[in-house]
């Protein structure tokens, strides 16, 4: 009876222990993309959704936004310095650019706050950081996926419109795009675009039209994010290319999912933003929290092709704010 009593009176401080723990809260750091990408707005959602879950834990999360990409490595390292100079419980960011982040991400963990990766940055970088996880998409593979669809629906000359040049992950899509064409016989040539014309749609679909006027024998667009395909639509417009020239987009928004729906876009690769979000959080929380991890490395939110042949699915998620 005594050893009973005194195991449950253990177990009772280590309870009120845990309780006072929870109570200095736990604060979960999130480095993100600007308010106004219609793509993080859905990583966002999945954030502010994984925020209840903390929050339910005595905890908080603290989102950190980009305010341009204009140079976005740089500005990136600087949110991960700034959540470990506030005392981040652990930190979920984006490796957009490695060269530029990478001794950020190394500040953090020699500082004792764990680190998790998603969106931008893979499983190998996530291991050699000694991150916790990878949360999102493989890039290359994704590109290799759309560059396969394009060949098997005919295009043989395809641009990769890059609007942030020099960021790892877009690199490594239009890489993708371009070796998943060649193997069909086709080619893909990247369109690098200065990085403030990302958000101009003007810009972009300026730069679209007059790429199109010069060379008639491109027969495919693909864009490195949602909101550029929309410009891009324009451009193909302008430059008298519609329905000879093919439209994709790594991403997705309501007009682009219009245009699938139409027949006028012919594909979006989806890597679920809001999981993304939400996973980064989460898993962040669990883990500092309570020791909580995934055997699987990386977790892949994708990629999706979204064409005519699941549209209507995708219709749905996106009307309840998921897709």
């Amino acid at each position: 009876m005594k050893t009973m009593m005194k195991v449950l009176m253990t177990a009772s401080v280590l309870a009120m222990s845990a309780g006072a723990a929870m109570a200095e809260g736990t604060v979960v750091a999130v480095i993100g993309g600007k308010a106004d990408d219609q793509f993080f707005a859905k990583v966002k959602k999945g954030i502010d959704d994984g925020a209840l879950v903390v929050q339910a834990h005595g905890g908080s999360v603290n989102y950190l936004m980009l305010q341009n990409y204009d140079n976005i490595g740089g500005d990136a390292a600087n949110l991960i310095r700034t959540a470990i100079s506030q005392g981040a419980s652990v930190i979920a960011a984006p490796n957009w650019v490695p060269d530029a982040e990478d001794e950020a991400y190394k500040a953090a963990i020699a500082a004792g706050i764990p680190v998790l990766l998603y969106n931008a940055g893979g499983g190998d970088k996530a291991k050699e950081l000694g991150a916790i996880n990878y949360i999102g998409n493989e890039e290359y593979p994704a590109g290799l996926a759309g560059g396969e669809y394009f060949g098997s629906h005919g295009q043989k000359n395809v641009i990769c419109v890059n609007t942030v040049p020099g960021a790892q992950n877009l690199e490594d899509r239009c890489k993708g795009i371009s070796d998943g064409i060649t193997a069909s016989g086709g080619v893909s040539n990247q369109l690098p675009l200065p990085a403030s014309s990302f958000g101009d749609p003007t810009a972009v679909a300026e730069a679209i039209k007059a790429t199109l006027l010069k060379d008639p024998t491109i027969d495919g667009v693909v864009t490195i994010s949602a909101g550029d395909a929309n410009s891009a639509a324009i451009g193909i417009d302008q430059a008298g290319s519609t329905g000879k020239v093919a439209l994709a987009s790594f991403d997705m928004d309501g007009a682009g999912l219009d245009r699938i729906k139409a027949g006028t876009q012919l594909y979006a690769i989806d890597q679920q933003p809001w999981l993304q979000g939400f996973l980064a959080v989460t898993m962040a929380d669990a883990y500092v929290n309570y020791g909580l991890d995934l055997a699987t490395t990386p977790v892949l939110t994708g990629p999706g092709i979204v064409d005519a042949s699941n549209i209507d699915a995708t219709l749905a998620g996106s009307a309840a704010g998921y897709r």
